[in-house]
């Protein structure tokens, strides 16, 4: 597959538009310091903070940070910004992958996280609404006792505002599905500073355009999230997890492909190949043997749990997997996945010192043992470390080159590996990013994903929503 060509060499530097004037910057500061005292601050470190990319994007700094603790009040920051066409970027943990949060014109940075209240649990309905600053584990932490979770887990305590934002994934995904799938609802500020609600509590609508749908995923281009419905779920009776060596990559993903097709229940079902296993073995101290390994999780009753396992163990072994070890001690299982989350940085210790990008694609299940297969033979035919570790039941997976920046032959190699990834799964009929999101990194991809018309498409909706392009400017694709 051929990418465009104009797509190809498009960057966030490219972009066309400019920063505000100075004059216009300077009112907004004065004016937001007025009405917000010390929650404005333009300290150079809390700016650099809030430019912060865990990409290789250079940290774009906003002109000031904001943190507001209501609608109400975000309403009123977009509302003076609009007036002054002074862009505006949401900010929730900062750890968002393809620079979501630089501010590559300058702007206001409004961090949500001061925005903390759990505003409604409806146990009976199993649904909550919370305040876009929550994050994961502080909202599990309060549901824990009324027998409820939200499943979604990016790894990262991410808030759940930049988790409707960037259309959040994790490990959970193969069985409670990502955000899209658990977002009912949204109240969100719009770029003229108007306050929309997307929808109801309801579990299904057939009312008008679905808005909710528009608004998870927009990274912050299209409104700033600011409250969100979720559906939550019971905590099962009982989980199983553990995990089950394979001699090699196709081995693990034919096993999963199998795992899935025969409408095995499983929760979680996580790849590391060899490289990162090591990683792991470094930063986590699990002392697990150096192969390819599936972690895997099943959540039931425990016979149910018990029996998916033993079934688990038996598809494994059909592919030279095994022996499938699995623990039902919840610190057990606490460890294993700890250190899944962990993978960024463990990953970072197979080299230390130099810098890491993780980037991410996803594919058609049938297609996924060949994808991350010729992965593994482009990444030895590069001479990169890049350990690989993938929510392998949906077809997704990332990959980490770990590479020196100022070695521009390194560089150059990276850059060129992450193109052919992109390609090959676009070839497969996948997608450049399964959940990372696009940024500013995976803008170049986006046409020779969708077509130039369905591009067309989203820039209308953005210049329809956003005429002013003050939302989160340079992001998904440029005016």
């Amino acid at each position: 597959m051929n990418l465009p060509a104009a797509a190809v060499h498009e960057t966030p530097a490219a972009a066309a538009k400019l920063p505000p004037p100075p004059d216009a910057v300077a009112a907004v500061l004065q004016a937001l310091a007025a009405r917000f005292g010390n929650r404005v601050v333009t300290s150079q470190a809390v700016r650099a903070q809030h430019g912060h990319t865990l990409t290789w994007v250079p940290n774009q700094p906003p002109d000031a940070v904001v943190f507001p603790q209501s609608t109400q009040e975000v309403s009123e920051i977009v509302t003076l910004c609009a007036a002054h066409g002074v862009p505006v970027i949401a900010f929730g943990t900062g750890t968002s992958l393809e620079g979501h949060v630089n501010a590559p014109f300058g702007g206001v940075s409004v961090d949500m996280s001061q925005m903390k209240e759990i505003l409604a649990i409806h146990a009976e309905d199993l649904d909550c609404v919370v305040q876009a600053g929550v994050t994961r584990k502080e909202l599990n932490e309060h549901l824990r006792d009324q027998g409820l979770m939200f499943p979604i887990d990016p790894g990262a305590d991410a808030s759940i505002g930049g988790m409707a934002a960037t259309r959040a994934s994790g490990t959970n995904a193969v069985r409670y599905g990502t955000m899209k799938d658990n977002v009912l609802a949204l109240t969100a500020v719009m770029a003229d500073g108007s306050i929309v609600k997307s929808s109801t509590r309801a579990r299904k609508t057939s009312a008008g355009y679905d808005l909710t749908r528009l608004l998870v995923g927009s990274e912050g281009t299209l409104g700033i999230i600011t409250e969100i419905t979720l559906k939550l779920h019971g905590i099962p009776e009982a989980i199983s997890a553990g995990v089950c060596p394979f001699p090699t990559v196709k081995a693990a993903c034919d096993a999963t492909i199998v795992t899935i097709q025969t409408g095995l229940p499983v929760a979680r079902i996580e790849l590391l190949d060899e490289t990162m296993i090591r990683g792991v073995n470094l930063h986590s101290k699990l002392g697990l043997p150096e192969t390819v390994m599936l972690f895997v999780e099943f959540h039931g009753s425990e016979a149910g749990v018990k029996e998916q396992a033993e079934r688990f163990g038996e598809i494994a072994a059909e592919f030279g997997g095994g022996p499938f070890d699995w623990a039902t001690k919840a610190e057990d299982r606490s460890k294993l996945w700890q250190a899944r989350h962990d993978a960024y940085w463990a990953a970072k210790a197979l080299r230390p010192g130099v810098d890491s990008v993780a980037t991410d694609v996803c594919v058609p299940i049938s297609q996924l043992a060949d994808c991350v297969e010729e992965t593994k033979r482009d990444i030895e035919a590069s001479g990169l470390i890049a350990p690989i570790a993938g929510h392998v039941g949906d077809g997704n997976f990332h990959t980490q080159p770990l590479v020196d920046l100022a070695n521009p032959d390194e560089v150059a190699r990276a850059e060129a590996f992450i193109e052919r990834l992109v390609k090959r799964a676009l070839a497969m009929g996948g997608t450049c990013t399964g959940e990372h999101g696009v940024g500013q990194k995976k803008m170049k991809y986006l046409e020779a994903e969708h077509g130039a018309p369905a591009l067309a498409v989203m820039r209308q909706l953005k210049r329809a929503l956003d005429p002013q392009n003050i939302l989160n400017p340079g992001k998904i694709f440029l005016l």
